[in-house]
């Protein structure tokens, strides 16, 4: 097993995606007013463009069929970490997963020993997470996709705000070298999603921000300027007009009165709507392509996990 491996698997857990979140159910008149911001911490962001397996795995599973020594235990000692507890098959070679590769994904080994210096069996779900982000960096390796050291300072700045790795790493009880190897995984991940997926998304638009009284007729030059700034080419500066009427914000702006230099609240919240569907039916898009690719590479894919431990 590669470092690369080891330290994706870390990455799924330190992830989910904002992208799978936004789904294209809203309509233009059902977005919401101002999306909320995510879980702060970077357990909910470190990968949000990864998406790795968020729905079906498509490979196939063979529970408890002698993989490992560990199997009937719940827990293990120091000794046997570097046992093999599964056994994943892709593209016809077969590699083993230990304890100790499961567990640091969730962090150090010294946070999850009990008192006893025992460590519980990693879960079936870690296992399975472990062995997908293999599978992901296996195919991402074979692509030739790398990433330089700019290149995770910088993805760890774009996705967490700081490339202080050692900062980073102590919210989850990783060390520098650890969070480090992790963000590097991430970022070939993501520069292999990059490559798959064809759809733009847009970037997800910020509501207007309200009038202080609450008067949703309250207009101005901002709310006028949010509202061309959004609808691009279906407005026409030069003439003060629509530039077409079969565009979307024409839809559901056509009876507010709009010009260069005003516009109401209500409007621009009704431009906001339409935006954000937009950007919602994109993300949609863009996130089934990137799970169909990987499904189809799990599909290729055989696992044998010693135990079901949740």
């Amino acid at each position: 097993m590669t470092r690369a491996s080891r330290a994706g698997s870390r990455g799924e857990h330190m992830a989910d995606s904002t992208i799978d979140k936004n789904t294209a159910k809203e309509d233009a008149t059902k977005a919401p007013k101002a999306p909320k911001r995510g879980l702060g911490t970077p357990v909910w962001i470190i990968i949000c463009v990864v998406a790795l397996v968020a729905g079906v795995l498509c490979g196939h599973f063979l529970l408890g069929k002698g993989a490992a020594s560990a199997s009937g235990e719940t827990t293990i000692s120091d000794s046997e970490l570097d046992n093999a507890i599964a056994t994943y098959t892709y593209n016809g070679t077969s590699h083993d997963i230990t304890a100790r590769e499961v567990l640091e994904q969730n962090g150090s080994l010294e946070n999850q020993a009990n008192d006893d210096g025992t460590y519980n069996v990693p879960s079936a779900d870690d296992v399975l997470s472990y062995a997908r982000n293999a599978v992901v960096l296996e195919d991402a390796n074979a692509q030739g996709i790398s990433v330089t050291d700019d290149d995770v300072s910088q993805y760890a700045q774009n996705t967490l705000g700081t490339d202080d790795f050692a900062t980073i790493g102590s919210n989850y009880g990783l060390d520098e070298d650890a969070t480090k190897s992790l963000l590097h995984d991430a970022a070939v991940i993501k520069k292999l999603r990059d490559s798959v997926v064809t759809t733009t998304v847009p970037d997800q638009p910020t509501a207007p921000t309200a009038p202080s009284d609450g008067n949703e007729d309250t207009t101005s030059a901002d709310y006028a300027q949010y509202i061309i700034n959004l609808a691009g080419d279906e407005w026409d500066s030069e003439n003060n007009t629509w530039a077409r009427t079969d565009g979307s914000y024409y839809s559901a702006l056509s009876t507010y009165s709009i010009s260069n230099d005003s516009a109401s609240y209500a409007a621009a919240e009704q431009a906001y709507y339409v935006a954000y569907s937009n950007y919602s039916t994109a993300a949609s898009q863009a996130s089934s392509e990137w799970t169909t690719y990987v499904n189809t590479l799990l599909s290729k894919t055989s696992i044998q996990i010693s135990s079901m431990t949740v």
